[in-house]
């Protein structure tokens, strides 16, 4: 690359904290903006806090001021809302899908009619939009059931209902407009039993290829117990899916997803993130993200080890398959681990205001500290959202990284804080049984 370009990074949250970690590192970064940043963004780039990322020609004209040569955006609801579109229709190179791309996150009934085209596995579904019809198939259908908001809820919008009553009560809610425009469809799913894994794929709408592979924690508290959150921590590499198991993905999931947009005419070009179950009839999809995780993007940039800049560039150019011909991208074997710090509240209304400490003792215990809701006052750091801190560190097993995790979190200075105490239990229970 001739020249180090000026990269603009899109969001806030501790997964852009986690890119901005990484996207700085590249020899052809040669200037990182965030918008609109936090402090911890702050350590590794330029925060833009004023730039409406939300007006797409306002991020166009900020674009052409500051000479960026590369857009990558973080989070979903850009991406929905057009502003790639509006980058590429400038001339301004950038990472993400296109609105109409972008519809595998935006609408799950859109993902599952693509499913059924493409005889993608995923499990059975009905779609609605009055209450008494989807009601109807509830009581016909039975629990457990799934309930999921059609549009983008911040990873509240689905309910796993045991019973018929819990399920009744999230069909009521959403259609009766809890979500508001979220929920004005429901997609109601049959409930697959087995393990959960999030795996990722670098697409550049007509190439794809695996970009790593993780396991989150939804509940909020021990035990996978209490309501689903945006994630309280998650590790990397996912034991649970082998080799096997990746390439089964690639062929029944993200290659007939690729093709499928691509004959839409709306070819798939960014981060697709398939949330699987791994069922006792193999691998299906439970949903589509369009973007990297939050917490999964924290371990995955730590354990990356080729240049991301590259990629991400080749990705968003069509030419995955010229920037991969010296081979695929080159990952760390040790396990990553990353623990959540919220909020009292969360994942409800959250207290704010509370002063967090001790940082640098963590760090200096070998974990990396991504910053999410926090925000500076002088010279103290706040608490000012519903997930804080994710607190990341690397080892030769999970149970290794786990305790390194967890040890330099104990080092943070925040009694307002809470964490879960077991991320990892699974992966750590089959090293422990191996």
């Amino acid at each position: 690359m001739p020249h180090p370009l000026t990269i603009l990074l899109i969001g806030s949250g501790g997964r852009e904290h986690a890119l901005a970690w990484k996207l700085s590192q590249s020899p052809a970064c040669g200037r990182l903006l965030v918008a609109p940043g936090n402090p911890g963004t702050a350590a590794h780039g330029t925060n833009v806090p004023d730039l409406a990322v939300a007006d797409p020609p306002g991020v166009v004209a900020f674009c052409r001021r500051e000479g960026v040569g590369f857009v990558v955006v973080g989070p979903e609801a850009p991406l929905v809302a057009g502003l790639v579109d509006a980058l590429d229709q400038a001339g301004i190179p950038a990472f993400g899908p296109s609105a109409a791309a972008a519809r595998l996150e935006g609408s799950k009934g859109f993902t599952k009619e693509l499913c059924a085209a493409c005889d993608i596995p995923t499990a059975a579904f009905a779609r609605f939009r009055e209450t008494g019809p989807a009601l109807a198939y509830l009581r016909a259908r039975g629990a457990p059931i799934v309930v999921k908001a059609d549009g983008l809820a911040a990873g509240k919008g689905v309910v796993v209902a045991e019973t018929l009553a819990e399920a009744e009560a999230a069909v009521q809610g959403l259609l009766g407009g809890d979500l508001g425009a979220a929920g004005a469809e429901v997609v109601i799913e049959e409930y697959l039993a087995g393990e959960e894994a999030s795996f990722f794929a670098l697409c550049d709408g007509t190439h794809a290829v695996a970009f790593g592979t993780a396991q989150d924690h939804k509940r909020v508290h021990d035990g996978d117990r209490g309501p689903n959150t945006g994630g309280m921590g998650a590790y990397s590499p996912a034991p649970v899916l082998t080799p096997a198991l990746e390439e089964e993905v690639m062929a029944r999931i993200i290659r007939p997803t690729l093709d499928g947009m691509r004959a839409r005419g709306t070819p798939f070009r960014g981060i697709l993130y398939a949330g699987l179950m791994l069922t006792a009839e193999g691998p299906k999809l439970i949903e589509y993200n369009v973007r990297f995780g939050d917490p999964e993007c924290q371990v995955l940039m730590p354990r990356l080890a080729s240049d991301l800049v590259p990629l991400l560039l080749a990705a968003s150019r069509g030419d995955l398959a010229g920037a991969l011909a010296g081979g695929a991208p080159d990952w760390s074997a040790e396990a990553a681990l990353t623990v959540v710090m919220a909020a009292p509240g969360y994942p409800g209304p959250v207290a704010k205001g509370s002063e967090i400490r001790g940082l640098a003792e963590a760090e200096a215990a070998g974990a990396l500290v991504f910053q999410a809701g926090t925000r500076r006052e002088g010279d103290r750091l706040l608490a000012d959202g519903g997930r804080v801190l994710a607190v990341t560190a690397r080892g030769p097993s999970v149970r290794a990284a786990q305790a390194r995790a967890y040890a330099a979190l104990d080092r943070i200075d925040w009694p307002e804080g809470f964490c879960r105490r077991d991320i990892g239990w699974r992966a750590v229970e089959r090293e422990t049984a191996g």
